[in-house]
């Protein structure tokens, strides 16, 4: 968003491992498919089955403490994600990957500044600071991710002139990464989403799950937002109107 692996690269998108690789808002929840009041969490029980999968997304060097754009508190969703991982058959990792001079940093428009939006052919784009750069130990997955049963990494974000925040479709809105067919193909139905951060990658991911036809959760307890600009908020809304759950760690169990 580190260990020795035996890595295919498939379609220039995505690397497949044989061997393998708060944010509270408190107005509303989803549960199911019914809108619950404000207050405490609904109790609900999510059963983890071989239809459902779990999307680790841009737990990197990058976004933790030291990262070139680090998100507060992000250090402490990885023990909670390699817990959670457990209770899934099939896991799929995402990694922030893009190349020097990329579009979306600010240091690649002159007078602007990090946080700061320009427009782009394909919309409003939040500049950030460089970060994530292919082949660096910023652009590393977390060095306490430990996911050994992880099938597929998907990198995103290397077409220069392009951002990607979502694992299915890139900023473009037609530029796909293969992960929807992937998870088609492998016969799931819902993804629950974690990692980093909850108003950019994790949001735009879920939603995008949602226009895939898939059912979406986000855990919230193992999501951390970044919170630029009103943000945070305008993720949960938009998420919220899609149909994306809400969810916390302790709510989902192995059937």
């Amino acid at each position: 968003m580190n260990a020795n692996r035996r890595q295919l690269i498939r379609s220039g998108t995505a690397i497949c491992s044989a061997a393998a690789v708060r944010v509270a808002v408190p107005a509303t929840t989803w549960v199911g498919a019914a809108l619950v009041a404000t207050g405490a969490r609904a109790a609900t029980t999510y059963r983890i089955s071989a239809r459902d999968a779990l999307l680790v997304t841009d737990v990197q060097r990058c976004f933790t403490q030291g990262g070139t754009l680090a998100v507060a508190d992000a250090d402490a969703v990885v023990p909670l994600i390699n817990d959670l991982a457990k209770l899934f058959d099939s896991v799929v990792i995402t990694q922030d990957w893009h190349t020097p001079q990329h579009v979306s940093f600010a240091s690649s428009h002159a007078g602007k500044k990090p946080f700061e939006t320009t427009k782009l052919p394909y919309g409003t784009q939040v500049l950030w600071p460089d970060h994530c750069i292919q082949g660096t130990d910023d652009a590393a997955l977390h060095p306490a991710l430990s996911i050994p049963h992880a099938q597929l990494i998907i990198r995103k974000g290397y077409h220069r002139n392009t951002d990607s925040y979502s694992a299915f479709v890139e900023a473009d809105g037609k530029t796909t990464t293969g992960l929807a067919a992937y998870l088609k193909a492998h016969g799931i139905a819902r993804v629950f989403v974690a990692g980093l951060a909850t108003d950019f990658c994790v949001a735009w991911t879920a939603l995008d799950a949602r226009k895939a036809g898939l059912r979406a959760v986000v855990v919230e307890d193992a999501c951390r937002g970044i919170d630029t600009q009103g943000s945070l908020k305008a993720a949960w809304d938009r998420m919220t109107e899609a149909g994306v759950v809400r969810a916390n760690s302790t709510d989902l169990r192995r059937a």
